[in-house]
């Protein structure tokens, strides 16, 4: 295998997990920013992608901005933009109930869907997000949805959000929660469908053997990247431990133990 650090000094395109891999809450972590500016100095450049789907691009803009990590809008591919080409290329239907956060509501309608969040008539697609406003309303709607056969699709596979205490339920948890009431379960977009990557890259304007993946989690994260015939980084500083990631079946490029491994790796 080629030397890690050769490899992430070579790459042109670095495509970043956030929850768990820059930041955890608020909590910004050690050496996130240095890491950023060496990527640019190597003449690289960056996107922020990610499988949280609670927040809109323009939202995810002011968190950053606000915990002081540099960030614009063209920098974004979130599991909900993944989810705007999927529907783009594939859906021709009448309305989409749209099970998320308001956030997730104002994108989607943004792009110009038939959003709603209303039990009616003419729905024959159920979205859903990663809902940090998720009421017993909702998933009862989406029950009666799921009871009328209409198509099925969620933002993101994750089981669990990391936090700054701990680990909160992720659309993956409640997508099981509605199979155990319903027997479907939904097409998953975002990661670790290699499109997630393949669009980013394309977005970026860059090729695959330029790029290289860094993130928390096997399952989503470094799956993405495999699947897509990237490189990948996996770090160990969010959701995965490194038993978790000997005992898996899939396997990184790379292994790091934070970001801060990989900046003094590529200053």
């Amino acid at each position: 295998m080629p030397d890690m650090k050769e490899t992430l000094r070579s790459k042109k395109l670095f495509l970043l997990d956030m929850d768990g891999t820059l930041y955890l809450d608020d909590h910004v972590f050690d050496h996130c920013l240095d890491f950023l500016e060496a990527v640019k100095r190597q003449g690289g450049k960056y996107l922020y992608i990610t499988n949280n789907s609670s927040k809109s691009v323009d939202k995810y803009v002011e968190k950053m901005n606000r915990i002081h990590i540099p960030a614009v809008k063209d920098e974004f591919f979130t599991s909900t933009d993944a989810a705007c080409v999927h529907l783009r290329n594939n859906y021709h239907g009448n309305k989409i109930y749209a099970l998320g956060t308001a956030s997730f509501k104002e994108q989607l309608r943004g792009a110009g869907f038939p959003i709603t969040d209303r039990l009616e008539d003419d729905i024959d697609c159920l979205l859903m997000g990663f809902d940090t406003e998720l009421t017993f309303q909702k998933l009862e709607d989406a029950c009666i949805l799921l009871g009328r056969g209409v198509e099925y699709l969620a933002t993101n596979p994750d089981w669990v959000c990391p936090t700054a205490y701990g680990f909160v339920p992720d659309c993956g948890s409640v997508s099981q929660m509605l199979y155990n009431a319903t027997k479907r379960m939904p097409y998953f977009i975002g990661k670790p469908e290699p499109a997630m990557a393949l669009l980013a890259i394309e977005k970026a304007g860059c090729r695959p053997e330029d790029a290289v993946l860094i993130g928390d989690r096997i399952y989503t994260d470094i799956a993405c990247g495999v699947n897509a015939g990237i490189t990948t980084v996996l770090v160990f500083s969010g959701e995965t431990t490194r038993e978790d990631w000997e005992k898996s079946e899939i396997k990184s490029t790379y292994t790091c133990q934070d970001i801060a491994e990989i900046y003094r790796m590529i200053r």
